[in-house]
């Protein structure tokens, strides 16, 4: 099993696991591998060091603790804080998810209903396209485009 270190075209960090370098070109060749924050399919390889495991080695030591005691490293400069910044992305979707109501396909007619008060004021998530969020926005109803990973759609394993 190979573990790749694997960036969208956002720039969005993450990992993934193969069964060999073929299986990843394959997989990303046919479109099959997606960023999880933003659902991006152009995907590129990070350069990677191999790790190996040698008996007799002692235990590793904490990436925060090199961090800490070396000046000039990621965790001086901060680019450290890129995984905590996307965990708590996916947190806030998690949430936005819980605490709203998908209506898909009816979203921009359910937010006219509400915005004019023909149905009760409550959150709503669903699909639009561009123009319709454009159109909606002209009216003064308030939305936000957010991609969802598709991870999060369906029952999390």
């Amino acid at each position: 099993m190979k573990v790749l270190s694997l960036r969208c075209a956002n720039g969005h960090g993450f990992d993934g696991w193969f069964a060999s370098d073929d299986e990843y070109m394959d997989q990303n060749g046919r479109g099959l591998i997606e960023c999880p924050l933003c659902a991006d399919r152009i995907v590129s390889r990070l350069p990677s060091a191999p790790r190996l495991n040698l008996s007799g080695q002692r235990q590793p030591v904490p990436a925060t603790a090199l961090a800490a005691e070396e000046p000039g490293t990621a965790g001086a400069t901060g680019a450290s804080t890129a995984p905590s910044l996307q965990a708590l992305w996916l947190q806030a979707v998690r949430r936005m998810i819980e605490s709203t109501d998908d209506v898909g396909q009816r979203f921009p007619e359910e937010a006219r209903r509400i915005h004019y008060g023909e149905a009760a004021p409550r959150g709503i998530r669903g699909q639009a396209s561009p123009d319709e969020r454009q159109a909606l926005l002209d009216e003064g109803i308030e939305v936000m485009a957010l991609p969802v990973p598709a991870g999060l759609k369906g029952p999390l394993q």
